[in-house]
């Protein structure tokens, strides 16, 4: 039988590790509203920008203690985490283009920036770590649904990197028996993500005009709308059978990068004109061709499924995007 999430978050002191962005922004928010003592770990910048936080309700974003630092720097993610009861560990550098011109960059900041964050928690004795992984680690499938037994595959230096950063999690409870369960969540979307993405890519570009510059139109990606993912990470963490494991999150149901053309196109209410950008196509090795989840697991450990249908998430990413007025010059390609 499912374990049914803890709704007391009341007092817990919650670190989140890549707070700022996207998910981890969305992820804070919620858990200041659950009641959790919640601190943002950021990456310092001299403006004292917090991502995402900074547009955070009125009512929420003076609830979250903001403390900057760098994930590669052991002292300043020790710091973050002294004291905390549990820590989501979203932070990560992401976007696999330019994994391919910087990959060194990415071993820092995603092997060794999350053996930081595993050794911190293991001296700050904490309750729960929630380590963030990928569906890209499973590389183009074997089979789809995809399960967490299928084999892992590094197609890319992000990837790589990502796999790296899950084994050394795994490490830690077999041999520390620290507490951490690693989510991995298929593709998500929504407000605030990234405009290098492929649905925001499509949906910046729709806004602007009728000509969509995209690369490959056949790749299959499983979409999962932001607030689904979120109850996945908060579901997870009050799961102890989830302890030492990997649970998938997705939606099970894949979209062809044209049929999200379509679909943003009927969001809209117009026809668009898709057009061949070389620049935009990968290494054809690298390409992961196909992901689809199977979230049988975490159905199963903590009664988690994707609720939200992917025509509803559209169009309320849709909306964010215009009234954010994100539009991308379609001239532009985002790495």
């Amino acid at each position: 039988m499912p374990v049914k999430p803890s709704d007391d978050w009341s007092g817990k002191r919650v670190v989140v590790t890549g707070a700022g962005g996207f998910i981890g922004s969305h992820l804070t928010e919620h858990l200041v509203t659950l009641g959790a003592s919640t601190t943002a770990f950021l990456r310092y910048n001299s403006r004292s920008e917090a991502g995402w936080l900074d547009e955070s309700p009125a009512d929420v974003r003076p609830e979250i203690n903001l403390v900057w630092g760098d994930l590669r720097d052991p002292d300043s993610v020790r710091r973050a985490l002294h004291k905390a009861d549990v820590v989501f560990h979203l932070g990560a550098l992401v976007g696999i283009p330019y994994s391919y011109e910087a990959p060194r960059q990415y071993v820092e900041a995603n092997v060794l920036g999350t053996l930081n964050v595993l050794e911190a928690a293991r001296s700050a004795d904490v309750t729960r770590i929630v380590q963030t992984s990928t569906s890209e680690v499973y590389g183009t499938p074997l089979y789809t649904p995809i399960d967490e037994q299928h084999p892992l595959q590094g197609q890319s230096p992000y990837s790589a990197t990502k796999i790296g950063s899950d084994k050394l999690a795994e490490s830690f409870w077999r041999t520390y028996k620290l507490p951490v369960a690693t989510l991995r969540p298929f593709n998500t979307f929504g407000p605030r993500q990234s405009a290098r993405a492929i649905l925001p890519t499509i949906i910046g570009q729709a806004l602007k005009g009728s000509e969509i510059r995209l690369g490959s139109l056949t790749p299959i990606r499983d979409m999962n709308f932001v607030a689904d993912t979120v109850d996945g990470f908060i579901r997870i963490a009050t799961c102890d059978a989830a302890l030492g494991r990997v649970v998938n999150v997705g939606s099970g149901r894949g979209l062809t990068v044209g049929q999200m053309v379509d679909a943003v196109s009927k969001a809209v209410g117009r026809p668009l004109k898709v057009v061949d950008d070389p620049e935009r196509v990968r290494p054809p090795t690298s390409e992961v061709e196909a992901l689809i989840a199977n979230a049988k697991l975490a159905d199963e450990l903590f009664g988690w499924h994707s609720v939200t249908p992917f025509e509803e998430g559209l169009k309320r990413t849709i909306e964010w995007f215009s009234e954010k007025q994100v539009v991308l010059d379609p001239t532009k390609y985002l790495v």
